[in-house]
């Protein structure tokens, strides 16, 4: 049984002082969000919360932007007001996750070597 196969989609924006990431859950509605703000944002965003990535670009330590830092970035600590500009300012950044395989239950004493 093939477990943990799953695409993550996140937008990366480049600041000036550090990389913001916003997780998206729909790539489509994501592109029709672009032409059409009449959109929801929950329509498409994974979780209303920004990480930043200590200037490490999509890579690296996601940690949970304090509001002084989106302050500082975007003139706002409005969480909603910075999604919005992340989404449209940002990169669209996929990877993929390959499933895996293995045990599932290690203590089956069939699977056991003696």
């Amino acid at each position: 049984m093939t477990r943990g196969e799953a695409t993550q989609i996140k937008v990366h924006y480049k600041g000036k002082n550090d990389d913001f990431l916003v997780f998206v859950e729909d790539p489509e509605t994501y592109k029709k969000w672009k032409t059409d703000r009449s959109i929801p944002l929950a329509h498409f965003v994974s979780s209303f919360k920004i990480f930043l990535t200590h200037r490490q670009g999509a890579q690296g330590t996601y940690d949970a932007a304090p509001r002084s830092t989106l302050a500082s970035e975007f003139d706002t600590e409005n969480e909603d007001e910075v999604i919005t500009k992340i989404l449209e300012n940002g990169s669209v950044q996929t990877m993929e996750m390959p499933g895996r395989q293995g045990v599932t239950n290690e203590s089956m004493s069939s699977m056991r070597t003696h």
